[in-house]
This record gives C-alpha cells, sequence and structure tokens, in this order.
C-alpha cells in the first residue's frame, strides 16, 4: 500500500509520512511546503552564518569548562546539515576535557535514507560525519530517538512527530536554538504563539537564538517570551536575520548573562556514582556514566561482572510489541531501536544480528500477530510479517507457521559484553564483595560492604535485580517479583540449527561453539538454583511444540543436559523501574535511585534505560519523553500503605 494514499492513513502509526522532495539543481526543496531546504549557493556556510556563528558558538565551545556540557535546540532537523556543522565545530573548538554536545531538535517530515544519503553528498568535507550519522539514521517512526557519536562526547536527540507534542514531550534546557525550518510564510505551524512559548520554556538566562528569518511577527514573538531581539545582516542575498539572548542585552553572545532563579537550572552530575550489580543494567550504566566522566564504583557480590542473571552464553534480543501503540509499546520499540545501535557501536566483539523471527506459535499468538499487522504499520527495517515459507527460509529449517521477522536484531553474549563495558578507566570495580547496609550521611551515601570498609559515594544506584528489594533503605514493601529460568545447552549434532534467531514459547539461537542454547522456563514459585532435568524436559517439550521438526533423530533425553539457572526481577505491571527512589511520603530521596524490573528483557531494555539514567544523574537532556519517564517512576511500585479490601460483606 502507497504510505500517502489515504487509505493507510488509519493505520500509519507509528510509521511517518516522510518527506516529500523535488529536486532542483542538485538541491532538495519540499514539495510540501515550497522550499528550500538550505541556501542554493551554499548552504553548509549559511548554517555556519546564520546558526554557529550568530551563537558565537566557536568561543562558546572553547570557553567550556571541564565536564561542562552544551546544548542547543533546533526546530526542523532537515537534512541534518546544521547538526553536522555544530559537530564539526564542537570537534575543532571545544577542549578535549569538556563534556557533551546535546543536539535537540524535532522534524515531522523526515527525510528517506535515500534522500538524506543525497542531500549530505553535496558536502564533502563532511563525509566522515555524515556517514556516521547516515549509520545511525533511524527508521522513520514518532517518538524520540537518542543517537550517541564520538564515544559519547556528541548525542543527538530527535522527535519524529509534530513540533507541539516535541515540545511538549521533550524534557531539556537549551544553551542556544537554531530557529529553522521553512519560512513561517510558507509553513506558519512551525511559528505558532505557543511553539515560541516552548522556546522560552526550555531556555535560561543567557540562552541565545538565531534565525535566518527577520519577518517581525517571529521577532516580536520572541521579545514576547523575553528574548532581547536584533536585527542583524543575513547570509548572502538575505538582507536580514535575527538574533537575540534571555535574560539580557542582546549584545551579550558570551552566554555570560546573569542566571536568574525565574529560569530553570540544571543539576550539577555527581562526582561518584556506586553501582550495585553488574548485569547489563549495572554495567551499561556504569560504562555510560564513565564516559560522561563520572567516577563509578560498580559493586557485586559474584566474582565478575555478568557473572549473574547476565551469565548465559547467548541472550536473544527482542521484544512484543502491542496490539496498541500505548506508551508500553513506544517504550519497547524505542528500547529495541536503540540496544541495536547500542551493541553495534559499543560491544560489537560480542553482537551478533542475524536477524529474529517472532513465531506466531499458535493460535492465540497468530491471532494476536494478524491484529498487530492490521492496526500498525511499522517500516520494512524495523519488523516485517512473514508466511511459513517466507520464515523457512530465513531461518534455514521448517518452520510451521509464519511470525513477524525483525532483521537488525539477533543475539548477545551478555557475559562477555558485561565485561567489556566494565573495562574503563573510571569503572572501579569491587567484586566477591556482599553490600550489608545503606546508609545517608552528611550528604552523601556509606555504603557497608562485608569484609571492607565504608564506601563514601554522591550516589547509589540499586541495580541488583531480584536482589534490589533487599537493598532498598526506605520502610514499606515493594511489588517485585522473582522469576527463575533455566536454559539448556543442546549439542548442535542433535537438532537442525537455525541460521537466525527464533523466539516463540522459547527462543533458539544459532549455533556457537557446538552448542544451541533454548530456554528459558518462567518460573515464578521456585527459587531452586540448581538445574533441574524438570526444566531441562521442560524447554525440550516447549521446543518442540514450537518447531516440530528440529531434531536429528530422537530429541534429546534430559539426563546429564548442561543448563544454566538465572534469576530475572520484574515489577507487578510487568514494566522496568528507573528512577529516583522516594520515601514512604512520596519525595524523592537525595542521591539514590533504583533500576530493576527488567524481567526477561533486560538486554533490550537496559542501554537506553541506563541512557536516561545517565542523564537524569548529570543534569542533561532526558532520552525519553515525559510520559514514559513518569511511568517508570519506581515509586509506582511500591506496596500501598491501605490495600483496598476485595472481600464482600
Amino acid at each position: 500500500m502507497n504510505p500517502e494514499s489515504p487509505a493507510a492513513d488509519s493505520r500509519q502509526r507509528p510509521s511517518l509520512q516522510p518527506a516529500d522532495l523535488v529536486w532542483r539543481d542538485g538541491v532538495p526543496e519540499s514539495r510540501q511546503f515550497g522550499d528550500v531546504y538550505f541556501c542554493r549557493d551554499n548552504g553548509l556556510e549559511e548554517s555556519r552564518y546564520v546558526f554557529i556563528d550568530r551563537n558565537q558558538l566557536p568561543e562558546r565551545f572553547a570557553g567550556l569548562a571541564p565536564g561542562a556540557s552544551f546544548v542547543v535546540a533546533e526546530c526542523g532537523f532537515g537534512t541534518g546539515l546544521n547538526f553536522l556543522a555544530t559537530w564539526q565545530a564542537w570537534r575543532r573548538h571545544a577542549p578535549a576535557d569538556s563534556g557533551c554536545l546535546h543536539y535537540v531538535t524535532i522534524e515531522k517530515h523526515p527525510l528517506t535514507v535515500a534522500d538524506l544519503t543525497r542531500a549530505l553528498a553535496l558536502w564533502p568535507e563532511l563525509a566522515g560525519f555524515s556517514a556516521e550519522l547516515l549509520a545511525q539514521y533511524p527508521p522513520l517512526v514518532e517518538g524520540v530517538h537518542r543517537l550517541v557519536f564520538d564515544s559519547g562526547r556528541v548525542r543527538l536527540t530527535v522527535f519524529f512527530g509534530d513540533a507541539q507534542d516535541g515540545w511538549e514531550q521533550l524534557e531539556f534546557t537549551a544553551d542556544a536554538w537554531y530557529l529553522d525550518g521553512f519560512a513561517p510564510a510558507r509553513n506558519p505551524e512551525l511559528w505558532r504563539a505557543n511553539v515560541i512559548t516552548a522556546v522560552r520554556q526550555h531556555s535560561k538566562a543567557g540562552t541565545t537564538v538565531a534565525t535566518f528569518t527577520s519577518v517581525g511577527e517571529v521577532r516580536r514573538a520572541l521579545a514576547g517570551v523575553g528574548f532581547t531581539m536584533s536585527k542583524v545582516p543575513g547570509y548572502g542575498r538575505k538582507r536580514d536575520m535575527l538574533t537575540g539572548i534571555l535574560g539580557g542585552n542582546a549584545s551579550e553572545l558570551d552566554g555570560e548573562a546573569k542566571e536568574s532563579t525565574e529560569y530553570p537550572r540544571r543539576r550539577q552530575p555527581p562526582r561518584s556514582v556506586a553501582i550495585i550489580g553488574s548485569g547489563i543494567a549495572g554495567c551499561t550504566l556504569a560504562r555510560n556514566l564513565a564516559e560522561r566522566g563520572v567516577a563509578v564504583h560498580l559493586i557485586d557480590e559474584t566474582t565478575a561482572p555478568g557473572s549473574a542473571a547476565s551469565g548465559n552464553l547467548q541472550g536473544a534480543l527482542y521484544v512484543k510489541l502491542g496490539v496498541q501503540f500505548n506508551y508500553q509499546t513506544r517504550l519497547a520499540l524505542a528500547a529495541l531501536l536503540f540496544s541495536q545501535r547500542y551493541y553495534s557501536n559499543n560491544a560489537a566483539d560480542h553482537w551478533h544480528p542475524c536477524g529474529l523471527l517472532q513465531l506466531a506459535g499458535d493460535e492465540r499468538e497468530q491471532q494476536r500477530q494478524a491484529k498487530f499487522i492490521a492496526g500498525n504499520r511499522y517500516p520494512d527495517a524495523v519488523l516485517q510479517p512473514v508466511d511459513s515459507d517466507r520464515a523457512t527460509e530465513l531461518c534455514g529449517v521448517d518452520v510451521p507457521r509464519g511470525g513477524l521477522w525483525f532483521p537488525d536484531s539477533g543475539w548477545l553474549e551478555p557475559g562477555q559484553s558485561c565485561r567489556a563495558l566494565a573495562r574503563h578507566r573510571n569503572i572501579q570495580g569491587h567484586f566477591g564483595h556482599r553490600v550489608t547496609r545503606l546508609t545517608p550521611c552528611n550528604g552523601r551515601w556509606h555504603i557497608a560492604i562485608a569484609g571492607k570498609n565504608d564506601l563514601v559515594t554522591d550516589h547509589i544506584v540499586i541495580c541488583a535485580g531480584h536482589q534490589s528489594p533487599g537493598l532498598i533503605p526506605v520502610a514499606g514493601g515493594f511489588r517485585f517479583r522473582t522469576i527463575r529460568g533455566q536454559v539448556s545447552l543442546l549439542e548442535a549434532a542433535r537438532l537442525k540449527a537455525p541460521k537466525v534467531v527464533i523466539c516463540g514459547n522459547r527462543y533458539l539461537n544459532p549455533v556457537r561453539d557446538g552448542i544451541c542454547l533454548t530456554g528459558a522456563t518462567f518460573d515464578l514459585h521456585s527459587d531452586d538454583a540448581a538445574v533441574t532435568e524438570a526444566s531441562h524436559q521442560e524447554n525440550i517439550s516447549e521446543l518442540e511444540g514450537m518447531l516440530p521438526g528440529i531434531w536429528q533423530g530422537e530429541a534429546p533425553a534430559p539426563e546429564g543436559m548442561r543448563g544454566r539457572v538465572g534469576f530475572r526481577c520484574t515489577t507487578h505491571d510487568y514494566q522496568p523501574a528507573a528512577g529516583p527512589l522516594c520515601g514512604p511520603d512520596g519525595h524523592e530521596l537525595e542521591g539514590i535511585s533504583l533500576f530493576t524490573g527488567l524481567g526477561s528483557k533486560g538486554l533490550s531494555y537496559a542501554p537506553l534505560l541506563a541512557e536516561y539514567l545517565a542523564d537524569r544523574l548529570t543534569g542533561q537532556p532526558l532520552a525519553l519523553p515525559k510520559d514514559i519517564a513518569a511511568r517508570l517512576n519506581p515509586d509506582r511500585c511500591r506496596v500501598p500503605a491501605h490495600p483496598v479490601s476485595t472481600a464482600t460483606a
């Protein structure tokens, strides 16, 4: 079906209608708005003159203190030219010990990869930057996308969707604004009063603004929300443009305007953070904070990172997207896309993007997938519905039913990945030691560790999986559940090994070192840490039911089969808990956070939630929209003080 046809509108979400371009003399022009994306004479020089130089970014970048970050916000990502030029300026002018360049932007009609590639080919000097952007450019689905470049020194947060929705959902405070986009006469919606108000709400004293337009209505709107505006010479044949500053004189573009309590202030990042738990959640968070310059203590009672629930030889990277495009589905989709990029960039030696089939393993799941396909439209780069013939071709084994094919997913070596992530000069490991008590004292936290002196830190993050509840230093219970999961290791010679990951009631991975891993059981009522023949038999039976022709001859016997048991932690609503810990009164406790409840989807959720938590801890723009972030609040998992009785009289 043509994505632009009216019949597609009812099931367009979450896919977006891409920009409809016409190319004139090699320059892209929007057919919808009848305007060019950049100056025909020299778009790159125009970007530098209008946005980078008029915001005095080279000087401001060069003057940053060690560890300090900078936030640029933009209306209209377009071809990404402004972003790439800013990234180039950051690399040229920012000190090596500076923090992170955050670039926050919105685009309602993003370019396709093909159009973006063609547009950026016009700027050979940006070829290296363009290649990295194109490699990570997200599929055209609505919502917030976080892309990380230069080992974390540059972060791009792009919202695909309506500008007003984006500014309401994104949480950041800008140092400089690029009011770009098509001319006000061509695209008045982008210049509405509520958008200008949103610009003000995301600014602070000293925030600067530059825009190519000199329209009086825009100048008056910005002045009306507190910006002191000036008209200055424009670029090339354009006579005038506008610049401004919030809370000061228009000439004070050095960012030194006096701070006022009227404007939002950024949280100062902690000097040190202790992370309790070194599974995939703890290790992704530790590495994220370490790359932002934070000193990290990684603590675990096991002897090495990734030795508990994250210690399996193989783990499938998948999520289950809901029929309704609600917040759970939005979070799952964002996590899947981010984790695929993350492991490609940070664990390439242990990441195997072979593709993954989510099998419609029974009648119920087949009906659910049919509703999902009928009610949603995803780009092929995210997923594709396939019948049994196509599934068999993709998997290399007989597949009795169709399913959903995720071409960019696959499997990870989680234990190896954890150990690689934990190797960083800013991460100090404390392994083989059990935490016994957490105590606040004089604005810091004291961590009592069995057999060692107390460790003192600015902030603690508890991400110890199913052991997390026992470490929470507040009164009252939390609604967490422990799930025992046993995986079984199958000798490759005993089965017809797939070329890709197959998920259903169990998952089956491709061969690794003569072994295929399958599992895992889902035991809510067992705390047995020993590998059992009964669990092996359950895995064998479920796999046989999912793929009836999988064995080479007889099914293997469970006796003597190798396997592994891990304990996962989930919440009462099966959604993760990630954020500040609250006391019984509902107020945030200073310096302590919780990161747990990822269940069986830890490999998929951990990278994005670690990014979000690191954003929160360092006071930087958030990688998640406000409505999703609010639903991750650990306080929702607290046992109600006065449960409502369901008994009848």
